[in-house]
This record gives structure tokens, sequence and C-alpha cells, in this order.
């Protein structure tokens, strides 16, 4: 294996091993390379699930749901298939996130209208999903390499990515948070300021309720005179 490829798989699977996650993959094209070069390192069974091999069109719609009308529209090498692959392969494992890659290794494209060397990745986590394309040119072991270095570098971004957004997101919902918190303080500061004042313009109603109270009983016949209806 490439040193290049081995250097990115453990750049990966320290990443993995240091947030406690899982990682699944689904390919066609590579043919187990991927999972291969993510095992290869010891250990790999603390964060790697299963993996998927589905070559044939059939495989990729019975064992990872890919719309099969998505297939006959966009082709199994596509970025809607490769999202689908990835998110499939994800649910069914339980994992964390997962990677799939289907492309086309060569020689011939096999009827296909995308020349040989093209490969899509796809990416997907509980909360997101993208794909990435390249074209890499080279034979079929080379390709087949480079498919996978470059899934391993993708997985590796769009990671960055996701974390980048995350801790944003994070931030922005602490400073919506502490924007409530600061409005609804200076909302019971201005009830309270405004109750004070109203206080203070107007001291007598507390006193006559006062002067009420202590005074004792109030009796109406003591302030009017009542009469028989006769002058």
């Amino acid at each position: 294996m490439d040193e290049a490829v081995q250097s990115a798989a453990a750049k990966l699977v320290r990443r993995l091993r240091k947030g406690n996650y899982t990682i699944t993959v689904a390919e066609s094209c590579t043919g187990g390379l991927l999972a291969s070069t993510l095992t290869d390192i010891a250990g790999a069974s603390a964060y790697f699930r299963q993996s998927w091999v589905t070559y044939a069109n059939e495989a990729k719609v019975k064992e990872l749901g890919v719309n099969s009308d998505t297939l006959e529209k966009r082709g199994a090498v596509s970025a809607k298939v490769a999202i689908q692959m990835a998110q499939g392969a994800r649910e069914r494992s339980g994992a964390d996130y997962a990677i799939a890659v289907t492309g086309i290794a060569g020689p011939s494209n096999e009827g296909s209208n995308k020349p040989v060397g093209t490969v899509y990745v796809g990416i997907a986590s509980a909360s997101w999903a993208t794909s990435v394309r390249t074209e890499i040119g080279g034979n079929r072991e080379q390709n087949k390499n480079g498919f996978v270095h470059f899934a391993l570098l993708s997985a590796m971004d769009c990671w960055d990515d996701a974390m980048v957004r995350s801790r944003e997101e994070h931030e922005e919902a602490a400073r919506a948070k502490l924007a409530e918190e600061q409005r609804r303080q200076a909302l019971e500061v201005a009830i309270e300021a405004r109750e004070m004042e109203a206080q203070e313009r107007a001291p007598w109603q507390d006193e006559a309720w006062e002067k009420d109270t202590e005074d004792g009983d109030f009796s109406l016949s003591d302030d009017i005179a009542w009469t028989d209806g006769e002058e």
C-alpha cells in the first residue's frame, strides 16, 4: 500500500479514536480496498463496524437501499448514488460515519459517458451527507489506490468542515441564549422600575387603605342620616 494512503488512513483513524467514533464503508469500484486499508491499522475493532462491496447495481439497491430510479437516471457513478450508499451503510451499521466509493477504475468505462478514473465519494453522518468528485489518470490498480486515497482525504476534509460548522452553530446558539437572558433581565428591571415609579406618584393609596384598616369598622350610618321618606 502506498505510504501516502497509509498516512491518510492513520490520520483519519486518529480522529475516530479521539472522539470515540465508529465508521463503516460501502464500496463498488475499489472492491474492499478502503475497508482493508482502514482495518490494516491495529485496534480496528474499536472504530470499524462493517463494510459492503456492492459491485452490481442490484446489490446497491438490496444491501444499501439505493434508489433504483436514481441508478437509472443518474447512473451508478454519480453524486446521488454515492450519498445514498453512504447513508444506507451508516443506517444499517449504526456507525457514526460512513464513506462510500463509486467510480470507474478502468481500463474501459463499460458504456458510461464518464471517463475512466472518475470517482464519487459519499460521506454521511446522522445529521449531514455530501459527495465529492475527482478524476484520476492511471491504470486500474493506480486508480483504485487513488480512489481510496481521495476517499480518506475527502472524509477528513468533510469531517473538519462539519466540526467547524458544529462549533459555529453551538457558539451561535450560546450567543442567542445569552441575548435572550439579557433581554429577559432588562424586561424585569424595566417592570420593577415602572412599579416603583407608580408607587412614588401615588403614595396616598397605600396610606388610605392603611387608615381604613387602623380606624376599625366602617359604617355608612356614621356619616349619613337616614329618613323614613317624609320631610
